[in-house]
């Protein structure tokens, strides 16, 4: 049986630092929205336009990724999970496949979050996030209720990260 891993928790939390971990540990095909949206439409793309452009990344991976649990193939769902509602969309869907679906909560003090978001502003690939839209968006984030049964992933400031690599 497939597993559907996702990975939930506001910005800057190290949602996509943990999806790959844990594509290297799993044999499982990883989706990362920020990724694909950073290749399809630029590293800063504009505001009028970036909630279209999610939209479109947003059908485009759930296009896909219920096809590879089909396949029998283990998914890591790195699509942020903001809200409930879309956690509960993802769960259906795999359970309407046959897959199995684990919910890993990243959360993150928003003063270290926001020490990642400026890190990762300066490398070429990653999508910009500006000081506003982080003040924006960080209150968004709805945490998951205890009944969504999540696992929770601890937070690492860069220096252990770096540490545990070594």
């Amino acid at each position: 049986m497939a597993t559907v891993h996702m990975i939930c928790g506001p910005l800057g939390s190290g949602k996509t630092a943990f999806a790959r971990r844990l594509e290297r540990e799993l044999p499982a095909l990883r989706f990362t929205h920020d990724e694909w949206m950073t290749v399809l439409f630029g590293k800063d793309p504009p505001p009028d336009r970036f909630p279209d452009h999610f939209q479109r990344v947003s059908a485009l991976i759930n296009s896909f990724w219920p096809k590879c649990v089909d396949l029998g193939w283990d998914v890591i769902l790195d699509l942020n999970f903001w809200k409930r509602r879309e956690r509960n969309e993802a769960r259906s869907v795999a359970a309407t496949h046959g897959a199995a679906a684990i919910l890993y909560w990243l959360d993150c003090p928003k003063p270290l979050a926001w020490e990642r978001i400026q890190k990762r502003n300066s490398e070429p690939k990653a999508m910009l996030i500006a000081p506003a839209t982080f003040e924006t968006l960080w209150p968004q984030f709805e945490s998951p209720a205890p009944e969504e049964s999540p696992q929770p992933v601890p937070a690492e400031s860069p220096q252990k990260r770096r540490r545990r690599r070594e």
